[in-house]
Formats: C-alpha cells, structure tokens, sequence
C-alpha cells in the first residue's frame, strides 16, 4: 500500500509540472503569433501604401495563421488598430488591421 501510494503522489506532481509547462507553452505561442502580426503589420505600413492597413485574408496567406488567430492577436494588442472597410453603399463588408504606435514619430520609415 506503501508504495502505491508513492506512485500515486509522483503522478499528481507529474501532472501538476506538465499541466504548467503545457499552459506556459499555450501562453509563449500566443505572444509569438501577436509580436508576428504586430511585426508585419509595422513593416507594411513602413513599406508604404494604402496606411498599412490589411485585411484578414491577406493576413492569413502571409503569416499562416488562421482567421480566429489573427483576430485573437489584435484584440490583445495594444499596438494593431481595427478599422472597418465600407463598401459603395457604406456598409461594413471587411474589417481592416493596421499598425499603429500612438506616436506620429515612430510610425515613419527611418
């Protein structure tokens, strides 16, 4: 019964120790994927044209994330601006991201 129950306290530390790796792995894969859209994003608007701004399809050919990754990323981000595309009767039909720092400065190519 001893020793049974050795096994049984390993197991929970076991599961304990993977349980936290495995959310702090969850959390790191998060913060890489929105640095990744707020790096491109910064780099198109940099580039020049159409104020940086992309939609989600673009997005998703050019980073290899999907939709509900991409969105996820820029709601978390205090540095991707949601902007909503109108069409010729000026009804929403596309939601726009665009890089923005907050300083007018920082936001020019060097």
């Amino acid at each position: 019964m001893g020793l049974l129950g050795v096994f049984a306290n390993i197991a929970a530390i076991l599961t304990a120790v993977i349980a936290v790796w495995a959310y702090g792995r969850y959390l790191w894969e998060r913060r890489q994927k929105r640095l990744r859209l707020e790096q491109y994003l910064r780099d198109e608007k940099a580039a020049g044209g159409n104020q940086g701004q992309r939609t989600l399809l673009h997005l998703v050919a050019n980073l290899g994330m999907a939709e509900s990754e991409i969105i996820d990323a820029a709601f978390r981000s205090k540095y991707v601006r949601r902007r909503v595309g109108v069409d010729d009767q000026g009804r929403a039909d596309r939601l726009l991201l665009e890089y923005d720092s907050g300083g007018p400065e920082d936001d020019l190519p060097g």
